[in-house]
């Protein structure tokens, strides 16, 4: 079933996944976290992502014409008038500043605000017509959520919102070149460079190999970043670090089979909102059991505060 042409641009389906890393930066927090700051800081983090998903599709109008795949959407295909969406856009990001430095605090606002214009401004109209190593520097307007999140909780960022954010930087690559592995005729179709349209499904299956041993690797330093439960998220990664491992290493075997590529895209997916859970699972009381012992946890390392 279509979606509404206003929903339509808005990119729901890419909500939820910057939720959840928002919400396991709270978790690697040491501060517990009331309901309404909760509340708020989701409210506000969809505004602000539905703002940017339209500003995307606002800019990215005329590929998304030229597209088969893409040609149907609401703005091509003339069902929502441009107008309305940059409106629409521009209520979205009013409202979600205003939720958040209201209901949160003025460092989760700008963070957030931080990401939308990473997004727009430095992935889609800057990075992604002219390098194909556009999601590995754009990433970063997907890893902001964890910094709005520790920033929810606390108040400041501490080194444990720093590694969730380099967490997802390092998982952006693997997953979203597992993605342009099935769609770069689409891209080559419109000149856009990602890497298998510039540098071919060999050299791409490598370097997405290459990613996903760096974001299994970076994943276990969240048993030091939690503040409780560190060895159970520990054990509990381990077989989600498998898999995708096991999966980017039959993708660089094969990198010219959709299958694969398509099988790799789906558990990114899974992996990192497994890794969400996990976080959360570790804050639960009965996992506090498992938290290591003071002398082997980092000293306290310098924080951002507003």
């Amino acid at each position: 079933m279509r979606l509404p042409a206003w929903l339509e641009v808005a990119k729901p389906r890419l909500i939820p996944l910057l939720l959840a890393t928002t919400v396991a930066g709270m978790a690697v927090s040491p501060d517990p976290v009331d309901a309404a700051t909760i509340a708020c800081t989701l409210v506000g983090g969809s505004l602000a992502a539905a703002a940017a998903g339209i500003l995307n599709c606002l800019w990215e109008e005329h590929l998304d014409g030229r597209m088969a795949r893409t040609s149907r959407r609401a703005l091509p295909s003339g069902r929502l008038d441009r107008t309305r969406a940059l409106l629409l856009a521009a209520l979205f990001t009013v409202t979600a500043v205003l939720v958040l430095v209201i209901g949160v605090n003025p460092l989760a606002a700008s963070l957030s605000l931080l990401g939308l214009c990473s997004y727009v401004l430095l992935y889609t109209v800057l990075l992604k017509p002219r390098t194909p190593q556009n999601i590995v520097i754009g990433g970063v307007a997907g890893a902001i959520p964890p910094l709005v999140g520790a920033a929810a909780a606390s108040g400041e960022l501490g080194w444990p919102g720093w590694w969730l954010f380099a967490l997802v930087m390092v998982w952006t690559p693997a997953h979203f070149w597992a993605l342009a592995l099935l769609l770069r005729d689409d891209y080559r179709s419109v000149g856009i460079p990602m890497l298998p349209v510039v540098s071919g499904v060999e050299v791409t299956g490598r370097a997405i190999q290459g990613y996903a041993r760096a974001t299994a690797l970076l994943s276990l330093a969240g048993v030091l970043a939690l503040p409780a439960g560190g060895l159970l998220y520990g054990l509990l990664v381990l077989p989600f670090n498998g898999r995708l491992l096991q999966l980017s290493g039959d993708l660089a075997l094969q990198p010219d089979d959709a299958g694969r590529a398509r099988a790799l895209f789906r558990w990114s997916i899974l992996y990192l909102f497994g890794i969400c859970l996990l976080l959360l699972l570790a804050r639960l009381p009965l996992a506090e059991a498992l938290q290591l012992p003071p002398s082997v946890l980092p000293p306290g390392l310098p924080t951002l505060s507003p």
